[in-house]
């Protein structure tokens, strides 16, 4: 799914209303229409008071169509006009006028703090005071109102995007922004609703479709893109029947040092249960008993060195490596990574202390093949790109890394972002449980089995991503977030796979039809 950008989304709507020989107003009563139309259907005529807080832009006039229609059905509706300016848009003042035909009880004009009506727990705010517009930071007496929404505890269902945020760029005022309970946002959701700054301010959200050209939608590039089953299905490669562990490749998983056998071990079996043909585990002298009695698929390579890696050297030729975890950040083992990076043809898949190490010496980047994956977690994303000053300024800065090092660099997070040639590519699987010892490493692991099959490394790194959250999301159901295990995930893995293939359940036959009386 496509993540437009507000110019792109103000360049369809204009688009749209060429191609369709409608005004802005007729668009705008169709966004309104299905505002309502999707709270009509959940309320059926339900007397719960509803307060519409309506700006005097676009946003406020879809609020106003909104609260027309609800007036129309009999809804207990009150509507309010949030007045944070003397400026109103056309298409508001057209709708302002209309909801005054319908009704005796016209808006009620907000000013201050004094004006805010009383609500309730059980009621329900709809924001539509600022859309995706908003360029500034908004005045005192309307972040108030946003915190009297908020200390009202009732729910919130946002227009498109919770008034006070930014689509593009950072909050100055944490505390200016609303929380939406639910989002409705038109043609695509926004980028805020995945960055760790700004998902708190709506737990759910829903696109509308508004029938902005289709033509438009599909056929625009966008510079981020929101990655489920859809987005990865296409890229699965299937088995042939006679094919053999030969065309699978040949992945290598390098790491360990005394106490951080494990690490080697998860990233080697992930690798494996991802679909690689054969593993080999390139590692200390202390780790090959634990290795080949816990792991009897793997074969093992050790170092000289009973305790770290000192030197890296094999007659194997691996089809990919999957360098770091558990490795440790010994002067001599960066100095072995650092001969390994000079003479390496295969591609490579760095994490943990493999990352470390290329922060501890930058030098060691001009020496990474293209199109080499990083997996970095925050702490060391830093290390690597620099602090930042909030999630906008951290993808800049990553975009920019990534460009000059020729990199594919795996933003870890609740919604990894992979990042690829100035593309964003925002995950949507995986949960809490995955916040534990050893995640990580299954994540390099599964990466490194997808391109050992012959997946370009974009693929892989997004694929990866999605399967990686995806096994866990089908195992929490098993374990709870608490009691998940990096294990677990690997243990799935196969159940991620047969998901892909999996059609959505329909509802039974009953629902089927009372679904279409109510289209009739």
């Amino acid at each position: 799914m496509k993540i437009f950008s507000k110019e792109q989304i103000y360049a369809g709507d204009k688009l749209t209303a060429e191609r369709q020989n409608i005004t802005s107003t007729e668009l705008m009563e169709r966004a309104g229409t299905q505002i309502f139309n999707w709270m009509h259907m959940r309320m059926q005529g339900a007397q719960v008071p509803v307060h519409v807080f309506c700006g005097i832009g676009n946003n406020g006039g879809d609020g106003l169509v909104l609260a027309r229609h609800l007036v129309t059905h009999g809804y207990n509706v009150h509507t309010y006009v949030v007045n944070y300016s003397d400026k109103r848009s056309k298409d508001f003042l057209v709708n302002y006028d209309r909801i005054k035909n319908v009704t005796k009880k016209w808006p009620t004009l907000l000013k201050c703090a004094e004006d805010f009506p009383e609500m309730h727990p059980d009621d329900i705010i709809v924001d539509a005071v600022f859309g995706i517009g908003l360029n500034r930071p908004v005045d005192d007496w309307v972040k108030q109102l946003f915190q009297h929404f908020r200390a009202s505890k009732a729910f919130t269902l946002s227009i498109d995007i919770p008034s006070g945020l930014y689509p593009d760029k950072a909050l100055e005022d944490t505390d200016a922004a609303v929380y939406a309970g639910f989002t409705l946002s038109f043609a695509s959701p926004k980028l805020v609703f995945f960055l760790p700054e700004t998902a708190k301010y709506t737990v759910q959200w829903e696109i509308l479709d508004i029938g902005l050209d289709p033509e438009y939608l599909y056929t625009t590039e966008t510079e981020a893109q929101l990655i489920g089953k859809h987005e990865v299905l296409p890229n699965y490669i299937p088995r042939d029947k006679f094919s053999h562990k030969g065309q699978f490749g040949h992945a290598l998983i390098i790491g360990g040092s005394y106490g951080k056998i494990g690490a080697v071990t998860l990233a080697g079996r992930a690798a494996l249960s991802a679909g690689a043909g054969l593993i080999t585990t390139y590692i200390p002298k202390c780790g090959y008993v634990p290795i080949q009695s816990s792991f009897p698929e793997a074969m093992v390579i050790t170092d000289t060195d009973n305790d770290k890696i000192t030197s890296i050297n094999f007659d194997i030729e691996p089809t990919v490596i999957g360098f770091g975890v558990g490795a440790g950040t010994d002067a001599k083992t960066i100095s072995a990574f650092e001969a390994f990076l000079k003479t390496n043809k295969s591609r490579l898949v760095i994490d943990a202390d493999g990352l470390n190490m290329l922060a501890k010496k930058k030098t060691l980047l001009k020496l990474l093949p293209e199109l080499t994956v990083l997996t970095p977690h925050p702490k060391e994303l830093e290390r690597l790109v620099g602090a930042w000053t909030d999630d906008f300024d951290k993808l800049a800065k990553v975009k920019a890394f990534a460009k000059k090092h020729k990199v594919i660099v795996v933003i870890k997070g609740a919604n990894t972002i992979t990042v690829f040639n100035d593309k964003l590519f925002v995950n949507t699987t995986g949960n809490p449980g995955l916040a534990t010892a050893g995640s990580g490493d299954v994540l390099t692991g599964i990466i490194t089995g997808l391109l050992a099959q012959g997946y370009h490394p974009s693929v892989a790194a997004i694929f990866g991503v999605y399967l990686h959250g995806k096994s866990a999301d089908i195992a929490v159901e098993d374990f709870g977030y608490q009691s998940l295990i990096a294990g677990h995930v690997i243990d799935y893995l196969g159940e991620a796979f047969i998901d892909l293939f999996k059609q959505p359940e329909q509802p039974p036959q009953q629902d089927q039809e009372e679904h279409r009386e109510e289209k009739q």
